[in-house]
């Protein structure tokens, strides 16, 4: 891969990750669960005997760990150097995008309105995470591990997304991780809406390279 198309494929996975969890901050600033992956990283947390001075973040690191060194047994055509960056970047974006969505959703917004910026949250972080997958630099480890059952299987990403999403938030919820109606709107609708982007995400994304990147 030449340079300028690979500093084109990794703004766009940079710009697909700000999407992505932009879009997780949406349904976060809700309060109405967590979504699936996070709900096992709780679960995980809280429901094994960690030394007193280990953090969610922390686990969550090291469960991206041990997913990507089992990906790389399985799969490692599918991954990248932007399964390290979304890796590594993930928490610092939220924390960004929280401090400037906080002071645009005070308490006590009704519950209809919650669930509607929950599920627009999700249909954001699909178009994110399917603009990460077609920047083609690798996507972050709980991501990676649908696209590959699903590149491994030859079955279409939305259901095996959702199957991976409703194991997580299972595994998480019998470990004590707390599973809400955001964690269930999240699992049902981020994978149809991300097979539903994934031609889109691809078209936009190879439109910018041979444009930029003169490919």
């Amino acid at each position: 891969m030449r340079l300028p198309e690979l500093l084109v494929r990794a703004a766009l996975l940079l710009a697909g990750l700000a999407v992505a969890h932009l879009g997780v901050t949406l349904f976060l600033e809700m309060d109405l669960g967590s979504d699936p992956f996070n709900v096992l990283i709780q679960g995980i947390h809280l429901g094994l005997p960690w030394p007193g001075w280990v953090t969610h973040g922390q686990v969550h690191l090291l469960v991206s760990l041990l997913i990507l060194v089992i990906l790389l047994a399985v799969a490692r055509s599918l991954v990248g150097v932007g399964t390290v960056l979304c890796m590594a970047l993930g928490g610092p974006i939220i924390d960004l995008w929280t401090l400037c969505l906080d002071p645009l959703f005070p308490e006590g917004m009704a519950l209809p309105h919650r669930v509607a910026v929950l599920a627009l949250g999700c249909v954001v972080l699909a178009f994110g995470m399917t603009v990460v997958i077609r920047s083609q630099l690798g996507v972050g480890p709980n991501d990676l591990v649908a696209l590959s059952i699903s590149e491994l299987s030859h079955r279409p990403f939305g259901p095996i997304r959702v199957a991976v999403d409703v194991s997580f938030a299972l595994a998480g919820f019998l470990l004590g991780g707390l599973v809400g109606v955001g964690t269930i709107v999240c699992a049902c609708l981020v994978g149809p809406c991300a097979q539903v982007f994934l031609p889109v995400s691809g078209r936009l994304c190879d439109g910018c390279v041979r444009r930029v990147a003169g490919k």
